[in-house]
């Protein structure tokens, strides 16, 4: 069972074998949209991160105390009411800590609330029964994950903007591509989980 799973094996099966970008498709409008810049995928992913771990610990909050009340069909409001906040929260902060991330962010920022990687997060700890330690572990590795395919797919996007590329596949055609490569080659990691 999913609950009494060890931290490491959460972390690696959130962060590698079952990514929520390359393997489960969510939150791929960031991935798409970030992505062409190195430096602008890590700030998005440490944006990502901070509103996991945040939006982590509330569902895990939210879920005991929705489930004490009788309560439980007010889950999935309550979560995205726990993202939007947290996200207006990081939008706060970067404008006033970091204009220039800000502004490279743009309106993928705001997006953030609207991130199903961020909700699926929320819903799959809660249904799979995580404890608090293993709920921020899976939180942590969902974020690993996704930094890391916004970083790959950022690298090879750089890439391609340097090597002679034929025009039909130039732009968004490439970065299609590339993210069908990325998560062909991220279902190689399937056969861990077993």
């Amino acid at each position: 069972m999913m609950a009494d799973a060890s931290h490491w094996s959460i972390f690696i099966n959130a962060a590698l074998i079952n990514n929520f970008v390359l393997a489960y498709f969510l939150g791929l409008c960031p991935f798409l949209g970030v992505s062409a810049k190195l430096q602008t995928a890590i700030r998005m992913g440490g944006a990502v991160t901070f509103v996991m771990l945040v939006a982590s610990i509330c569902a895990y909050v939210l879920n005991m105390l929705l489930l004490a009340m009788d309560a439980p069909y007010l889950k999935l409001i309550s979560y995205i009411l726990v993202i939007a906040s947290t996200v207006q929260l990081v939008e706060m902060l970067l404008r006033k800590l970091s204009p220039a991330t800000f502004r490279a962010l743009g309106i993928f920022l705001p997006l953030i609330t609207t991130n199903c990687a961020i909700l699926g997060l929320a819903l799959f700890q809660t249904n799979r029964g995580y404890d608090f330690s293993r709920a921020i572990v899976f939180a942590l590795g969902a974020a690993a994950g996704f930094t890391l395919a916004l970083v790959l797919m950022a690298g090879v996007r750089e890439k391609l903007d340097l090597a002679s590329v034929p025009d039909v596949v130039k732009g968004t055609t490439a970065a299609f591509f590339v993210a069908g490569i990325l998560s062909l080659s991220f279902m190689g990691f399937a056969g861990l989980g077993r």
